[in-house]
């Protein structure tokens, strides 16, 4: 998961693929990449973790009795099916956004996106979401991406095998609160919804919204997430 998606053109944010094991945060190409700097001490895992779980638990209202990161992924859990599709990822956005200090994002805006067309912005965002998000989506790497223009800059991010995934065990959680969410990048617009491929990923077996469909209508669509 990024920690929080700009609208301006000139903001490039790495673009998130979802897979049944993992899912790949690049701008389109994974070519090349470079190792991230040692991991920070845990405690700041945890500091974030904390942050991340009552900002949504604000948003819910509801909060889970397990501890830690299980605690947290049932929170995420309660978001994507107490509402549809749509309501869930304007409440993920209005979370990102709350995990900044006032008039930050603004600031971001205004003094570091327009800097050398975007790039340096690109390339500052990867490397912030790689260093700050693997307590929530496992080891990452910065990687090379490639543009409509035929350049190429390490502004992608790799997930290894995405633990955010692995752990909700659920499609519909990882695109609503992350992959829609997030998915600005340089130059390239996200594609359409329809044509998305991320979005025809069939559910996992052990997907509890699936499970829980299949129980109450066998004759749904099986391969389906509902909430994806």
């Amino acid at each position: 998961m990024a920690m929080v998606p700009l609208s301006s053109p000139l903001f490039a944010w790495p673009k998130v693929y979802h897979g049944k094991s993992g899912i790949r945060v690049s701008c389109f190409s994974n070519s090349t990449s470079e190792p991230i700097e040692a991991r920070k001490p845990k405690v700041f895992d945890n500091l974030f973790l904390s942050l991340f779980r009552n900002k949504m638990v604000q948003e819910t209202g509801w909060d889970s009795e397990k501890p830690g990161y299980q605690g947290l992924i049932e929170v995420a859990h309660r978001l994507t099916v107490s509402q549809d599709n749509s309501k869930t990822r304007d409440a993920s956005v209005r979370i990102l956004k709350s995990l900044f200090p006032p008039l930050l994002l603004e600031l971001y805006r205004m003094l570091i996106a327009p800097i050398h067309s975007g790039k340096f912005a690109a390339l500052m965002v990867a490397r912030v979401t790689a260093l700050s998000c693997q307590w929530l989506m496992g080891p990452c790497t910065v990687n090379s991406v490639h543009l409509p223009n035929g350049s190429s800059l390490m502004s992608g991010v790799f997930v290894e095998k995405c633990k955010y995934l692995e752990e909700s065990k659920c499609v519909g959680v990882c695109i609503n609160t992350c992959k829609l969410p997030t998915q600005f990048k340089f130059g390239i617009l996200p594609p359409q919804q329809e044509v998305d491929d991320a979005l025809k990923e069939p559910c996992l077996e052990i997907c509890p919204s699936s499970v829980r469909r299949n129980e109450m209508n066998h004759n749904m669509d099986a391969h389906k997430c509902p909430k994806a």
